[in-house]
């Protein structure tokens, strides 16, 4: 089934609002982020850009943790609430989740299950999260790592993952930030 933008953004807080309030922030800033940047990716794709933004981190909300990978924790939630494959592979692959998911042993089922997604809307998608720090500021993609690494500090799982992320990542905010430059507001 098909999601609008404003049916996520409902789910979104009512399973990360009270639970896991400066998650809540993040998500309702990397929402807004994506609509604004929507005129990046094509008009049909706008509302499923900003669906995925809304739910990329709802696999952190309780109820819905399972193998504590929360990009495809939350990519099954979706398709078992009856969700489209295609939200759900952008929510499971979001944000270089694919070295995540070999830190966590579980890229083999990441990959058959939510083939990686290549396009502006996926880019975008990354762009708005990675930019955008745990209280919902405004953040470069530089700044968004270093905090990254400094909250979970240097032998965590997931400041592994990014030693090894971190070039794929600045290559997909390159991309965005070029079409930014080519097709302005």
């Amino acid at each position: 089934m098909q999601i609008s933008a404003q049916r996520a953004a409902d789910l979104a807080e009512e399973h990360l609002a009270v639970a896991l309030p400066r998650r809540w922030r993040h998500v309702q800033a990397v929402g807004a982020k994506s609509r604004r940047l929507g005129h990046l990716v094509a008009p049909e794709e706008r509302d499923l850009l900003v669906a995925a933004a809304w739910l990329h981190d709802i696999g952190y909300a309780p109820g819905i943790v399972d193998t504590g990978f929360h990009a495809l924790d939350g990519a099954r939630w979706l398709l078992r609430q009856g969700f489209a494959p295609r939200l759900a592979g952008l929510v499971a692959n979001h944000s270089c989740a694919s070295y995540e998911a070999a830190e966590r042993e579980l890229a083999e089922e990441l990959a058959a299950e939510f083939p990686l997604e290549e396009s502006p809307t996926s880019d975008v998608l990354w762009y708005a999260d990675m930019t955008t720090g745990p209280d919902g500021q405004d953040l470069s993609v530089e700044e968004r790592l270093a905090e990254i690494r400094l909250r979970y500090g240097p032998n965590d799982l997931v400041s592994r993952f990014w030693e090894k992320a971190e070039v794929p990542l600045l290559l997909v905010v390159d991309r965005v930030r070029r079409r930014m430059a080519d097709q302005p507001m």
